[in-house]
């Protein structure tokens, strides 16, 4: 078992995954980093162990990258791109939600469309709001894409190798505070199915349902909350679409509670998906109403007391889950 940071997980399943298949390429804005610049960095020495030709240093024009990936995958590549902040989406949009999303459907499944687009997402920097603001539910909204965004190193090494060998577009969430905390990871050849959620602690009292970096915020509460004698069962969705909703389901009718908890601003967030499928599929099991616990509905400020102020913390998941325990 090796320790890694997240970004370094990214690497090694780029790396062997260029290994195994030819037709797999990277490209984006500062790909072709050397690891003397920094080693946590995901593509660090991709540049200099594959080449000019595996590895394309872009134009800063995320709407160019997004019609390359749409453009190869086509062609029968199976490109995996990088657009370097979660807000930038915004600008690659239309090749990505109007086209990738949709050329499948509109072969009849006749045709493959591999592409894997990597995004850098997640407040913590203080580099502000056109850098931090957290688009996942945007994402999760359209039809065609797979949505992951998991918590792990080992988790991303895992779903990254799977969501490359996807002949489905695949957009691909890395919290970027996740790529220095190092974790175990397997040394061997493993795969992480896409679209199976795993409960990552168990517990009796309450289900609190996360993904991506609020995985640590949720496992710290669970560990304060049981010297209290509540036991939360925490469950990380590791893929958004795909949804897992037996493992939520099941665990909402072990438990009767839910509280979801996620960075992104409340308003139109992926938790309500998560309240709204319980509702719908468990309301009997549930002993009190469900709680959220997210970011507010503001821009990431950019001065640091005001963005831990908008990061969701251990203390308002705890008070969340005593209103319903």
């Amino acid at each position: 078992m090796q320790q890694l940071g997240m970004g370094q997980a990214v690497n090694q399943a780029l790396r062997e995954e260029m290994t195994r298949d030819e037709r797999v390429f990277i490209a984006g804005e500062g790909v072709g980093v050397s690891i003397h610049d920094n080693p946590m960095l995901p593509t660090a020495d991709l540049l200099k162990d594959f080449g000019v030709a595996r590895v394309k240093d872009t134009p800063v024009s995320e709407a160019a990258i997004a019609g390359l990936a749409v453009g190869a995958a086509v062609s029968g590549l199976r490109p995996v791109v990088e657009i370097m902040f979660n807000p930038f989406f915004t600008l690659a949009s239309d090749m990505i939600v109007n086209h990738a999303a949709k050329l499948r459907y509109l072969s009849g499944g006749k045709s493959t469309f591999p592409l894997v687009v990597r995004i850098k997402t997640g407040a913590g920097f203080g580099a502000g709001c056109q850098h931090a603001h957290n688009l996942e539910a945007w994402v999760a909204h359209c039809p065609g894409l797979k949505v992951v965004m998991p918590s792990t190193p080992a988790d991303a090494k895992g779903l990254l190798k799977a969501a490359i060998r996807d002949d489905n577009p695949v957009v691909f969430i890395e919290d970027m505070m996740l790529y220095f905390v190092p974790e175990p990871v397997p040394a061997e050849e493993y795969l992480t199915p896409i679209g199976k959620a795993e409960v990552k602690r168990q517990g009796r009292d309450v289900t609190v349902v996360t993904w991506s970096k609020m995985l640590g915020v949720a496992l710290k509460a669970a560990a304060g909350l049981a010297q209290e004698g509540i036991e939360a069962e925490v469950v990380d969705l590791r893929t958004l679409v795909p949804l897992d909703r037996e493992t939520i389901i099941s665990s909402v009718r072990k438990t009767g509670r839910l509280v979801v908890l996620h960075e992104a601003t409340r308003t139109g967030g992926f938790s309500g998906e998560v309240c709204a499928l319980v509702t719908e599929e468990a309301f009997s099991s549930l002993k009190a109403p469900f709680r959220r616990v997210t970011g507010p509905d503001i821009p990431v400020p950019v001065s640091p007391p005001l963005e831990r102020f908008y990061i969701p913390d251990e203390e308002q998941l705890i008070a969340a889950v005593k209103e319903i325990v």
